[in-house]
């Protein structure tokens, strides 16, 4: 289903609604072109990602559906039957399990019965699958990597995580807004008390971790490369994850016992409380829901400037390095270290209002009226006209 807004010129084109980290932090707010509803009517939301790991795409699809049902919405989440997700979601919120073959037919099946207002896809396999259901559902999906017009291009609606983003839907017809991502609510309660002690490490070891799916767009390849070539001998290194690129990071690390994987972490702020150094050595990152986590963790950080972390840390103290340069991401580990030594590495205080959970969350569902008031007239196969300024 693709939904066309309408330009003044009354033909059909893009409609794209940025919403930028600004230079100065503004009250959190949404744009003036799109400000929060004070009241939002109750909706029956269907969430589809078919992954068989958490990492940062499904925590997001998780938060979301896990605020939506405490905000009063009937939330599903359609995924794979075995997937650690449906442990992870709220009491609320039902999850529907598929089995590997036919998922295509029993996500339409179960969309069919259900009725939902909004089907919000995440990730391609997902996205592929709502964009081949009848015109007349509304079908929105999260870009969690980037545009690609075999998932997306019939999708009704697509929401950014950066600008950037939104310049290259080339050829799309649909509405699309740029919606940052925000902080995950905590669990409650410590999942890796004695984190440190875990790994054998003491106080004293100057500990650098990395969290993110084992896969050579992360670069964690890199972040081992540098940590070997520039780490003192009492510094450690734990990257949380899992993913296609463990045996390939096993033979890098070649026996270095000061390096850890030891897998996927379920509560990553626990995690990150313990360490001294959050890095993140991504070649390619739309966002990078870690980095967020470390931010609220007040963990000093080191990214790489790749397209979603260059803007959303533009003013915050953080240490951009080239993406996939082991050379510079050395150095900046080879400084921290020192500082740590010396004293001088603190926990840092950072602007988190530009990812304030509560008004992200509103401005999804601000999205999904918008997209669900384009809706074309299903029989006709014409386009209605969004409402002004929508």
């Amino acid at each position: 289903m693709r939904l066309p807004d309408c330009n003044p010129d009354g033909k059909a084109g893009l409609q794209i609604i940025l919403l930028p980290f600004p230079a100065v932090p503004p009250p959190p707010r949404y744009d003036s072109a799109h400000p929060l509803s004070e009241t939002q009517p109750q909706r029956r939301i269907l969430h589809v990602v078919f992954s068989s790991r958490i990492a940062g795409s499904e925590r997001y699809c998780l938060d979301l559906a896990n605020r939506q049902a405490a905000l009063g919405h009937e939330v599903h989440v359609a995924g794979m039957s075995r997937s650690p997700l449906a442990a992870a979601l709220a009491p609320g919120v039902t999850f529907h399990g598929f089995g590997l073959f036919f998922r295509g037919l029993r996500l339409r099946r179960l969309v069919m019965r259900l009725q939902p207002e909004v089907c919000h896809g995440h990730l391609s396999a997902a996205c592929k699958a709502l964009g081949r259901l009848p015109a007349r559902f509304h079908t929105v999906a999260t870009l969690h990597v980037g545009y690609k017009p075999r998932q997306h291009s019939r999708l009704g609606g697509l929401i950014c995580v950066n600008g950037a983003q939104g310049g290259r839907l080339t050829g799309y017809r649909g509405l699309a807004r740029t919606i940052p991502n925000w902080l995950p609510e905590r669990g409650t309660a410590l999942s890796a008390p004695g984190f440190r002690e875990k790994l054998g490490l003491s106080a004293g070891t100057f500990l650098v971790g990395a969290v993110g799916r084992l896969h050579p767009s992360k670069g964690m390849d890199v972040l081992i490369s540098a940590f070997r070539a520039a780490a003192p001998a009492h510094a450690a290194l734990v990257i949380l994850g899992e993913g296609p690129q463990r045996a390939e990071l096993e033979t890098l690390r070649a026996g270095d016992p000061r390096i850890h994987l030891p897998g996927y972490c379920a509560e990553v702020h626990d995690c990150l409380r313990e360490i001294d150094l959050f890095v993140s050595p991504s070649r390619e990152e739309s966002f990078g829901l870690a980095i967020v986590e470390a931010m609220g963790a007040g963990v000093p950080i080191v990214a790489t400037a790749a397209e979603g972390p260059a803007e959303f840390l533009r003013n915050q103290p953080v240490a951009l390095v080239e993406p996939g340069s082991i050379t510079a991401l050395s150095a900046e580990l080879s400084a921290a270290a020192e500082r740590f030594q010396a004293g001088a590495l603190p926990r840092q205080t950072y602007d988190l209002s530009v990812f304030d959970p509560t008004v992200r969350v509103a401005n999804v569902m601000d999205f999904y009226r918008t997209v669900i008031e384009a809706q074309p007239q299903a029989a006709s196969r014409t386009w209605t006209t969004a409402p002004a300024g929508a």
